[in-house]
């Protein structure tokens, strides 16, 4: 096709999320190079994402735009080839066994602590914050910290393991509030380095290892933004590693992104540039995983608060790029933005769910009465 057929065709598209090329409204796109639309057509979300990396086009508002996008589920029109193959890589390759669990360490949490410490807020607490009473991100932190800690009932003196403890505040909070000791692992070299140094003085042990190695007990679970990482084909072994190291009165506290139909597609764009090896597992996949070894004492739903919590870190990476262009370039700037923007999208169009499922071995005796 020509580019001026292509273009009609991505126009077409476009109107009808009432989205306009070289519009006049935030969620236009502005078109800097008319290559773009054969990019798109024949690479999808990786040929857009690439393409605003390099400057091909920009919107003043892009989660607004891409929010339009995906309830208008235009995004089925443009099916790849990528998104074939990062489908079926995921569903028959066990691509999170081995040395590559570890990629994902290495690729994204490894970038570096600044980065995450100037997008973050006062805690790095890379994961959903919890907005039913808090109108800033750090306090929306805090109190999804302190949720999951209720949720566990925890007591002082009990042992707890947190799967996937990332720069170890989780861990430290429960002690400090709580007055437990734990164990917390990670494949993040920079994690553990730096969850070491925030939980001195704690009975808490940092360990760089994958979560199919632990074999202690403890009293209590909890996973926060990790299990995006397992892998369909490692959710089982995943729940049996959690109901081996959990006592028999004890709970798990799994938090977890997650998708409301059929098994999602890897994104071939986040896949190449944010998170490799990941996936967003289905209620389905989830209820499977855990027959037989645990009771579903509560599955709560609060995808709503991610997009406010997205928003607040594209402000704080914004105020804080005058820093980081230090060691940062400028397609790293738009990459992240564009990252951040779409995740945004996502949880405001509803099409990802945040979830926090409380599991128990055998059940609680009498019921589980549900804080919030």
């Amino acid at each position: 096709m020509s580019r001026d057929s292509l273009k009609q065709r991505a126009t077409a598209l476009l109107e009808h999320a009432g989205i306009h090329i070289d519009g006049h409204a935030a969620t236009d796109m502005r078109v800097h190079d008319d290559r773009l639309y054969a990019r798109v057509f024949a690479h999808g979300s990786l040929g857009l994402g690439e393409g605003y990396m390099e400057g091909w086009w920009d919107a003043d508002d892009l989660p607004g735009l891409f929010t339009l996008l995906l309830s208008s589920h235009i995004d089925r029109e443009l099916k790849t080839l990528d998104t074939l193959l990062a489908h079926l890589k995921a569903r028959f390759v066990n691509l999170q066994r081995g040395d590559n669990a570890f990629e994902i360490g290495r690729t994204h949490y490894d970038l570096g602590n600044d980065l995450f410490q100037a997008m973050l807020g006062k805690r790095l607490v890379y994961s959903c914050g919890y907005w039913a009473n808090a109108d800033n991100v750090d306090d929306a932190q805090v109190a999804k910290l302190d949720l999951i800690c209720r949720k566990l009932r925890l007591l002082p003196g009990q042992r707890v393991l947190d799967i996937g403890c990332g720069w170890g505040e989780a861990l430290k909070y429960a002690a400090e509030k709580y007055g437990i000791e734990g164990v917390g692992v990670t494949v993040s070299q920079e994690q553990a380095e730096y969850a070491r140094t925030l939980c001195a003085g704690l009975p808490i042990e940092i360990r760089l290892q994958d979560y199919r190695d632990i074999d202690d007990t403890f009293d209590a679970i909890l996973s926060i933004g990790m299990f995006e990482h397992v892998g369909a084909l490692n959710y089982r072994t995943y729940f049996e590693t959690a109901r081996r190291c959990l006592t028999d009165d004890g709970l798990f506290v799994l938090h977890s992104i997650g998708s409301n139909s059929a098994p999602s597609r890897p994104d071939p764009w986040i896949e190449k540039y944010i998170f490799p090896n990941s996936m967003i597992p289905s209620g389905q996949q989830v209820a499977e995983a855990i027959q037989d070894l645990f009771v579903m004492e509560d599955w709560h739903n609060f995808g709503a608060d991610y997009d406010r919590t997205l928003l607040a870190w594209r402000a704080n990476f914004d105020a804080a790029w005058p820093q980081l262009s230090a060691r940062y370039d400028d397609a790293f700037r738009r990459m992240w933005q564009f990252y951040l923007s779409v995740s945004s999208a996502v949880f405001r169009s509803r099409r990802d769910q945040l979830w926090q499922l409380t599991l128990s071995p055998h059940g609680v005796p009498g019921g589980y009465r549900v804080p919030r």
